[in-house]
């Protein structure tokens, strides 16, 4: 295969060969790549996803959290236990971007410090690129590679709690939401849509003298939780305490992890879930690359109504109806 690094990059079929040889730089331009947004780069990464297929069967984890609700502290500890049981851990984490100049943070890496320098370990920060949700659109061609690449703990990070959060929910296979005691009226402050998805809710920071805050949250939530549906996976929604300074409640959230699979598989929930995921992913995917496209062909036209929008010369709606039909006189 062409240096990673050199003047001839490789083709899909080379990288991909290198990604599943466990080769961690190939796998990091695997990733650059599908995060392209251009449309000549499209046949590409659909030639190099064929391409790498995943080597193991994985468990996929999304988090998501109230801001300080300490999700990087959280993930570096489970990445760490997940290492000493045995899994290879790949984590990606979603920075938001400004959205001014379109930039982001990147600062998981270093907060992750302990856990991204393990050789069996990979953590990727990437930009949210202002996508709704804050995972990106090749997040799940992320996945697909880290499986590729042979990582069975996959972890995904999101930006923080809202109702567009829940756009992980389509990429994992369980979704954790991360709380903390004592910081108002967490039940009223929290959109149901993201308590709805959550497969597990855990309070947090559990320990010292934020302990008590923190069963005092984790009762309101057990109570509010019984006035919600079951979860199609049929699985109650269990409310556990967890320090990721002392380790308190992380045995415990292991072992109720290892339950919920077990479980799931043997309803065959897991693979129901999963297929569904893959259907909805299509359905994200196909919207978003007719976007891409079309930006990418009438980047142009787009930009003169974009023009007459600001001026007051035609109404939001008509130049977005506009511009999307104008692919057909266009064609």
């Amino acid at each position: 295969m062409a240096n990673i690094q050199g003047s001839q990059p490789p083709g899909p079929a080379d990288l991909a060969a290198a990604v599943m040889s466990g080769k961690r730089e190939a796998l990091a331009q695997a990733i650059t790549w599908v995060e392209s947004n251009r449309a000549e780069d499209l046949v590409r990464n659909a030639e190099l996803l064929q391409h790498a297929q995943p080597t193991c069967e994985s468990i996929r984890i999304g988090v998501t959290g109230i801001p300080g609700a300490g999700k990087s502290t959280w993930i570096e500890k489970m990445g760490m236990d997940a290492l000493a049981r045995g899994y290879r851990v790949a984590v990606l984490a979603i920075d938001p971007s400004s959205q001014r100049t379109g930039g982001s943070l990147l600062g998981d890496k270093t907060r992750m410090n302990q856990l991204s320098q393990q050789p069996r370990a990979f953590v990727r920060p990437s930009p949210s690129s202002n996508v709704l949700g804050g995972v990106t659109r090749a997040t799940a061609e992320a996945i697909q590679l880290c499986e590729a690449a042979g990582y069975n703990f996959i972890l995904v990070e999101t930006v923080g709690v809202g109702q567009s959060e829940t756009s992980v929910r389509t990429m994992v296979d369980l979704f954790m939401l991360l709380l903390i005691g004592g910081a108002g009226d967490e039940v009223q402050g929290i959109k149901r849509g993201v308590v709805e998805m959550a497969d597990v809710v855990i309070i947090h920071k559990a320990d010292g003298d934020a302990l008590p805050a923190c069963r005092s949250t984790a009762v309101a939530y057990s109570q509010a939780l019984h006035v919600l549906p079951t979860p199609p996976s049929g699985s109650a929604v269990e409310v556990l305490l967890a320090s990721s300074i002392t380790g308190e409640g992380h045995p415990e959230l292991w072992a109720h992890i290892q339950h919920l699979v077990g479980t799931w598989k043997d309803s065959g929930w897991w693979v129901t879930q999963r297929a569904m995921q893959r259907n909805s992913l299509f359905e994200q995917h196909a919207k978003q690359i007719l976007v891409e496209v079309h930006m990418n062909k009438h980047k142009e036209l787009y930009n003169k109504y974009l023009d007459e929008v600001r001026k007051g010369v035609q109404g939001p709606f008509e130049a977005a109806r506009r511009w999307i039909a104008s692919h057909e006189s266009n064609a």
